[in-house]
């Protein structure tokens, strides 16, 4: 039997735990500069507000319905994250933590047990050690277990606990739910398949196997698998390897000169090239993006982009953050006003597995020490402590976060005074 946890309304949730009086009043948390709305509560979601919708879209109805307004928060929420995934270790120790709010739970070895009142337990345990509310649900698969933890939160009756552990159900479930919703379909996928009459979960369990493995490769024939009740896909206990890593950030005001944008570049690339040190791995390939605000329909508008392949693999934020702003030089137009930018690194692979060339002029054994001197310090110190000159102070690209609560849980200055 396989658990999916899912926390509800995650960084919302986590505001609610240090601020009770939001409970029962509509909720939402922007993204990076105020943004875009990345998390609602259920009296928000009424309203009519939308995943990713623009806050300057809302401000009306934010005003009108006295909506509270948070900027995104992501130490909090980091911290409070890795709270409920220690939790739900305790339970069993196949745990799969599958995103920063999820997590699989593999519950076979666990013997003469109530599958459905060990749930229960989960989550009253999980809301009373963290104040955080979850949705869980139980079935032979992952993939069903998606499907039933989808139906746990949306149906109020099951008490945040769904579990499907017969064929009726099995079918029941498949029926309720559209193949949008389905994990591992996708969008494009999902379109593809209602051109066909697919419309639920069950329709794709009838389709031919061979025409699912001809049509969605073995990937899909794997999620058709799960859906029948047949198990294909076991737990990740180690984190895969990224395919690409991106930093990127929209401005908090728009940003026309060069400089500044040369300071933000730096500051994504350099913070692309310590993501790859943390992972042990290296780049070949090198993008960088600018773009204006297409939202400002009297500005002229322009967008560019600039990929780059690397002599040599590496994560040395020397070398990337030169070849970054290499690859921005040629792409910046001035007389523009650009809204957003960033860098991203692919073809990665393990910094073991070097290829070096024989032109290589670089001294990589002297970039190696510097960069493991350069982490040591900030992660002694704290984030940023030594850096690279091209990243500048860093005042010019504080982000907006005017609504931002205290860190309540990693600074001895916000933690919560009780007063009895």
């Amino acid at each position: 039997m396989y658990a999916l946890a899912d926390c509800n309304n995650f960084y919302v949730s986590c505001e609610k735990v240090f601020n009770p009086s939001l409970n029962g009043k509509p909720v939402i948390v922007l993204s990076n500069n105020d943004g875009c709305v990345v998390s609602r509560s259920n009296e928000a979601k009424a309203l009519g507000i939308k995943m990713g919708e623009p806050a300057f879209k809302i401000v009306d109805l934010v005003e009108k319905n006295n909506v509270a307004v948070f900027s995104s928060n992501y130490v909090l929420y980091g911290d409070m994250s890795q709270r409920v995934m220690n939790t739900l270790a305790t339970f069993t120790p196949d745990i799969e933590i599958y995103s920063i709010d999820e997590a699989f739970l593999k519950l076979h070895t666990l013997k003469n047990i109530n599958f459905l009142d060990y749930a229960y337990k989960i989550r009253n345990t999980i809301k009373r050690y963290t104040g955080i509310p979850i949705s869980i649900g139980l079935a032979m698969t992952k993939t069903l277990a998606k499907v039933a933890n989808h139906i746990a939160k949306k149906n109020p009756k099951y008490n945040g606990v769904y579990i499907i552990d017969s064929e009726e159900k099995r079918i029941e479930a498949l029926k309720s739910i559209e193949i949008a919703d389905i994990w591992g379909i996708g969008r494009q996928y999902s379109r593809f398949l209602e051109r066909y009459k697919v419309k639920t979960g069950y329709d794709f369990t009838m389709l031919p196997p061979n025409w699912v493995k001809q049509k969605m490769t073995v990937v899909g024939l794997r999620t058709q698998k799960e859906l029948s009740g047949i198990p294909c896909i076991d737990l990740e206990y180690e984190v895969p390897r990224k395919k690409a890593i991106c930093t990127s950030r929209s401005f908090a005001n728009m940003v026309s000169d060069l400089n500044t944008i040369e300071e933000a570049i730096s500051y994504f690339a350099s913070s692309c090239a310590y993501k790859l040190r943390k992972e042990e791995s290296v780049a070949q390939l090198l993008m960088v993006f600018i773009r204006t605000n297409f939202f400002r329909k009297d500005l002229e508008q322009y967008a560019s982009v600039r990929t780059i392949t690397l002599p040599v693999p590496t994560n040395s934020s020397i070398e990337i953050v030169s070849y970054a702003l290499y690859a921005l030089k040629s792409i910046y137009k001035p007389g523009y006003e650009y809204k957003k930018a960033g860098v991203i690194v692919s073809g990665i692979s393990p910094d073991t597995q070097v290829q070096t060339s024989l032109f290589d002029d670089i001294d990589r054994n002297k970039h190696n020490n510097l960069m493991k001197t350069m982490d040591m310090i900030n992660n002694k110190y704290g984030k940023n402590t030594i850096r690279l000159a091209a990243l500048g102070c860093g005042r010019r690209l504080k982000m907006r976060q005017e609504k931002i609560s205290p860190f309540y849980t990693t600074r001895w200055e916000d933690i919560i005074t009780v007063k009895v």
